[in-house]
Formats: structure tokens, sequence, C-alpha cells
């Protein structure tokens, strides 16, 4: 009986997590298959309610990442404190939601260099910029602009800003940019996303800037970033270290094991994405 998994989303057809979870399992010797299904807010209940017990696991786009919390039933605490699931595991006729994408975003920020942060602007107020609170809370930093297009659909970062203890300031995208510099500059905006967004040469030489959007590559950010010689993170780092930890969910069912070889699955990982 073939083991399946998927990641679910709405459009699906560009995303790179089949290439980086067949190469995991393929290091793994595991015979799992893993594509991706075209699935909306509105399909939802009803796809999640006809998987049989060959399915394992899920991955999850947005808006499915806050969809999905009615009809799971257990939720990990950084997914509870984040309002955001982008990984489900089925075993024993439950569904346990998880959240990775703290763990990808702070990795990637390591992974760069970057161990500890202060201040923070964050462009978007989505699941991924309260994941991204997270994540940049973790690495230290204790104050946050987030720019967003609707100030007051702000409400759940502001709330999940005030339960970890970060000093949040909430402005209007594209208005004026706060004096001071701040250490890194994360931006959860769509890469075909318009802007008008402009950034100070000081901005863009001293704060590291991390893109979440990986395509196209470099984004308009990162090659104002780059004009200057500024540091850049693509989200593509983010995407795969988010996927190793749903690979040790899946395998392991804790996203704090490691796998057996994870030098060897992760570099298979990169090579899939080109990374």
């Amino acid at each position: 009986m073939t083991t399946r998994l998927a990641v679910l989303g709405s459009p699906i057809a560009h995303s790179q997590s089949p290439a980086l979870h067949t190469a995991a399992y393929g290091v793994l010797g595991l015979d799992w298959d893993y594509d991706a299904r075209e699935v909306t807010g509105a399909d939802l209940g009803t796809f999640v309610a006809g998987l049989d017990d060959t399915w394992r696991g899920l991955s999850l786009t947005m808006p499915l990442k806050k969809d999905i919390l009615p009809l799971l039933d257990d939720v990990d605490p950084i997914a509870m404190l984040t309002g955001a699931v982008n990984t489900v595991v089925l075993s024993g006729g439950r569904r346990r939601g998880f959240n990775t994408d703290v763990y990808g975003i702070t990795r990637a920020f390591r992974d760069a260099g970057v161990e500890r942060l202060g201040s923070v602007w964050i462009l978007g107020g989505g699941a991924t910029a309260a994941s991204v609170l997270a994540a940049v809370h973790e690495l230290g930093a204790r104050e946050a602009t987030l720019l967003v297009r609707s100030v007051a659909r702000a409400g759940d970062i502001t709330t999940l800003a005030a339960t970890i203890g970060v000093r949040l300031t909430v402005s209007e995208l594209g208005g004026p940019l706060p004096a001071a510099t701040p250490d890194a500059v994360v931006s959860t905006l769509p890469g075909h996303a318009e802007h008008d967004i402009r950034f100070s040469e000081a901005v863009r030489r001293e704060s590291v800037l991390f893109d979440v959007a990986y395509s196209p590559w470099p984004s308009t950010f990162a090659r104002e970033w780059q004009a200057e010689g500024g540091s850049v993170i693509s989200g593509l780092d983010m995407l795969i270290n988010q996927a190793l930890a749903q690979v040790r969910i899946f395998v392991t069912g804790n996203a704090a094991d490691a796998l057996d070889d994870e030098p060897a699955v992760l570099a298979a990982m990169r090579a899939a994405v080109g990374s």
C-alpha cells in the first residue's frame, strides 16, 4: 500500500514542494508518493474528509493555513500561537497540525549568519507575517514595524505581538517609513505584487533583506538591495528548511527529531530546486 502525501493550494502548479519531498524520501529509501493538489478553501473540508488510511500528511499554502484549523484534532504550540498551520499529520484517525514556517525562517536567518535581531520591518499582514513575527522574536527582536495595506486588518498580528512581548507599530504600506534603520526587512508580499515602497540607501545597505518570495528571483526588492551591496536571503531558503521540518514530522512524528543521514537529505532537497 503506497503512502500518500500532498501539498494543497490554489494555484499550486508552481509549487516546489513535490520536488523537495520526493528528493528527501528517495534518500531515506521510502516509497512515498507526494504530489500537488489544487484545493481551495471552499473545497478543503470535502477533500480532507475524503482521505483514507493511505494518507500520511498534507502541506498547506495560503489561505489554507488558517482554513484548516477547524478541521484538526490537535494543534502544536507554535501553530496555536501564530494561528497558522502549514503541516498536517494523519495518523490513527486523528489530524494533527503543525507550523514549520517559523523554523524555516529562523534557520534561514541563521544559515545566512544572522543569529540575533533587535528591530525588524515586516511587509504584509497575512499568516506568513505572523510566522515571521514569531521567528524574529525567537532571534531576539523586541521591536517590529508591520507595514500593511489595511491597518484595520492587522488585529491578529497585533494580538500575537502583545502575547510574545514585541512592541509593534502598524503602518500603512506605501506610507512614510520609520526614520531608524532596522536590523532586517522581511517581505511576505507575493513576488508579483505591485508596490511603490522606496527604501533608503542606508536601509538597503545596512539592513538584511529576507524576501519570502522566491519566484521570480531575484525579486524587485532583492535587486534593489544587491545594487547597494546589501545582504539578501531568498525565500527559497525558508522553503527548503520548512520542508525539512515537515519531512521530520511525517517520518518521525516530531519536528525536533533529526532524520537518518540528514545532511544527505538536505543536500538532495537543495539540489532538487537548484539551490
